[in-house]
């Protein structure tokens, strides 16, 4: 079975230094690690339109792609560049339903993401990160037709020995809490404006913020009380997680949540929102406290009081996470579908 699996996410820094980077790199590596014949669509031609319809064109576009190159079954990572009518076997990754929930403060272009909602509900197989995503589907878009396909930690995140000698151009203080994320700009369900102006009040360890930043994402610094880290390497994010007492985490929503696994990875205690998502994944993990979400002064005391707790992961990896994904196209070939267009082709555009 040949795959065609669309990696153009990593070509937009926004989405390529995030989760849904992080998913779709480790996702085609572990493929190629088990053998899958896997044609990675990455540069592809398209008409020229205007940037906030540009996507549209992959309505028409992406499955003749995957179909020029051979692929008995298309693979969407995200939502991002989906397709409504790809006329194969087609896998779209969900990764949470965000947008849906508060449109208010994602959905600035409407069509787009009804397209893009249309995209999921027509595909022959959804995969979803957790339970608490699968329940999202099928109560805001009637969809059934998911595979729950937890994430993993990548190999990089592993304890660090004295990680510090990794982070000296940083300055970072003897002791701090850590948030892991975007903030280019800030996200307003991961809820790091009020953590960070809490922080900044006093009473509690340092807060340091690591991930990229623009200028909003900056204003939360004060100084010796949030530190901004800017992006950071991988092996750096590793030898912050390994140092810092613990990583907080004040999500009100999140599809998976891939940072507390990866700090868990590296032998660093969580303390975290106790939302659906993150309640399934990490309630039975001994290093992990889940507090009220909102309520700060209980995620920032569980944070000190889990402050050098022996940590570890549950053991998943990449490879159980590909085995499984190669399942669902198995599935999807098969014709397990949600919806009769999903491989209807469309008609050639010239």
């Amino acid at each position: 079975m040949k795959v065609a699996l669309d990696l153009r996410v990593l070509g937009d820094p926004a989405l390529a230094e995030r989760g849904i980077g992080r998913y779709t790199s480790e996702l085609a590596a572990a493929l190629a690690a088990e053998g899958v014949p896997v044609t990675e669509l990455y540069t592809l031609q398209r008409p020229w339109a205007p940037a906030r319809v540009a996507e549209l064109w992959d309505h028409l576009l992406l499955g003749r792609d995957a179909r020029a190159a051979g692929a008995e079954v298309l693979h969407s990572p995200s939502i991002d560049h989906a397709s409504a009518r790809p006329g194969l076997p087609y896998v779209i990754t969900l990764h949470d339903l965000v947008p849906l929930k508060n449109p208010g403060s994602y959905l600035r272009t409407g069509l787009k993401h009804r397209l893009r909602y249309t995209a999921v509900k027509r595909a022959t197989r959804v995969i979803v990160p957790s339970q608490a995503v699968a329940d999202d589907a099928a109560a805001l878009l009637g969809v059934d037709h998911t595979d729950v396909v937890p994430e993993a930690p990548a190999t990089v995140f592993r304890p660090v020995t004295a990680p510090r000698g990794l982070l000296a151009r940083l300055r970072l203080p003897e002791r701090f809490l850590l948030w892991v994320g975007g903030l280019d700009p800030p996200d307003p369900r991961k809820g790091i404006d009020r953590l960070a102006h809490r922080a900044a009040e006093g009473g509690t360890l340092p807060l340091v913020l690591a991930g990229r930043h623009d200028a909003a994402g900056a204003q939360l610094g004060v100084e010796g009380r949030v530190l901004l880290t800017g992006r950071v390497s991988d092996e750096e994010l590793a030898a912050l997680y390994s140092a810092a007492d613990a990583l907080v985490l004040p999500s009100v929503d999140e599809g998976f949540g891939l940072t507390p696994h990866e700090a868990l990875a590296c032998g660093t205690a969580v303390a975290a929102s106790a939302i659906p998502a993150l309640t399934e994944t990490l309630a039975d993990n001994p290093a992990v406290r889940l507090v009220p979400p909102g309520d700060l002064d209980a995620l920032l005391g569980a944070a000190e009081e889990l402050a050098g707790r022996e940590a570890q992961a549950g053991g998943r990896t990449w490879d159980d996470v590909a085995r499984e994904t190669l399942a669902v196209y198995e599935r999807a070939r098969g014709g397990r579908s949600g919806d009769r267009h999903a491989n209807e082709r469309p008609p050639d555009a010239h």
